[in-house]
């Protein structure tokens, strides 16, 4: 069992992209979610990403929460 502590920095490291929060906060702003778009439809993910972030919120995964922090931010951009 995953007992570690999930955070946006784990969870970016976990999708293969930088992972400081000045890379977050980078990405964040330069890639909007369109409104009514899920975050694994999104264009800029790979597969793979999008693959993961879709099973997460399917699976109600340790991951889930933060996927849904993501794309309510990736929103608010």
């Amino acid at each position: 069992m995953d007992t570690s502590l999930h955070t946006l920095c784990t969870l970016f490291a976990q999708l293969g992209l930088p992972d400081s929060p000045a890379d977050i906060g980078a990405f964040i702003a330069s890639h909007p979610l369109p409104a009514g778009t899920a975050i694994e439809d999104a264009p800029f993910w790979s597969a793979s990403q999008a693959a993961f972030l879709k099973q997460a919120l399917e699976d109600d995964a340790d991951w889930a929460e933060l996927a849904d922090t993501l794309a309510a931010r990736l929103q608010q951009a």
